[in-house]
């Protein structure tokens, strides 16, 4: 028996794709057991990297594809976004991003401002690799409600 089903989309690098990716992402959180805020925070950070990738991998003339593998556990999803494009420094960007002016309301931020920012603010672990374009590692545990097995019971 495998340890967890693997699926791949391969979609063309435009922007009319991302709300497609971002169904697809919550439909297979859902079969894991990720709550509704989970299964946002999810669809929040996917979107954000397929459209950094629709936004800077290729030429406006370049046509280009993005590749989208969900790896699924029981007890967490690995999420990886990969295109063929323009590479970039990760750590430069990274040392750019935050802190954010606090006076400004959240509801004005548009997704793909906050891209890098977001996706390590919602998921568990994110990795970067620039090699022959750039592939974005995220994973996310499920968090279920802890008992403690020896907990006091009270009886009415």
């Amino acid at each position: 028996m495998k340890a967890f089903d693997y699926i791949e989309i391969r979609v063309p690098a435009k922007p009319q794709y991302v709300s497609v990716i971002r169904l697809t992402i919550s439909g297979l959180a859902l079969r894991i057991g990720f709550t509704y805020d989970e299964i946002e925070d999810l669809k929040i950070a996917t979107g954000e990297a397929v459209t950094n990738v629709v936004h800077h991998a290729y030429h406006d003339n370049e046509e280009g594809e993005i590749v989208i593998g969900c790896a699924l556990f029981n007890d967490k999803i690995e999420i990886m976004v990969a295109d063929y494009g323009n590479s970039f420094n990760f750590e430069e960007i990274k040392s750019k991003i935050g802190p954010y002016n606090e006076n400004e309301k959240v509801s004005m931020l548009r997704e793909g401002g906050l891209g890098l920012y977001l996706m390590e603010a919602l998921m568990d672990e994110v990795k970067v690799k620039n090699e022959g374009g750039v592939t974005v590692f995220m994973t996310k545990y499920v968090t279920r409600e802890q008992v403690e097995e020896y907990g006091e019971r009270i009886i009415t």
